[in-house]
């Protein structure tokens, strides 16, 4: 079940990530379609499925925020991510502020991608990958 499970929280992070970046397109080239229906409602399908199934595997692995640093270090960036989002997508005053949200937006996503991978704070930054 945990292999189940993990799976469809790995392809939400994939289809959350592509999802983002496509409204993000949308959002600099001023296109209507970011206002249409499904790019309204499949973010929060997706993005819903994506958090059940993160806290299922947490209880799964008893790994929890406040607990273990890493899963901590992820709910945290989860936050700037989405507080970044929202700035990017519907809340910029300006088109610049939207892009800087935008791009600090992805980089936080990418952060919170190598900090599951690498299970450390720091993520690959601490690793010395990067």
């Amino acid at each position: 079940m945990y292999f189940v499970i993990k799976h469809v929280h790995v392809t939400c992070v994939v289809l959350s990530a592509c999802g983002f970046l496509l409204r993000g397109y949308w959002m600099v080239s001023d296109s209507r379609w970011l206002k249409s229906l499904p790019a309204r409602v499949m973010p929060h399908i997706i993005d819903s499925t994506l958090l059940i199934s993160a806290i299922a595997l947490a209880v799964m692995i008893r790994q929890y925020p406040f607990a273990a640093g890493w899963v901590t270090a992820k709910v945290i960036g989860l936050i700037a991510y989405i507080l970044l989002g929202t700035i990017a997508l519907k809340r910029g005053k300006t088109k610049s502020v939207r892009v800087s949200a935008f791009v600090a937006a992805i980089a936080v996503y990418a952060w919170i991608v190598s900090v599951a991978l690498t299970k450390n704070v720091g993520g690959y930054f601490a690793t010395g990958f990067i």
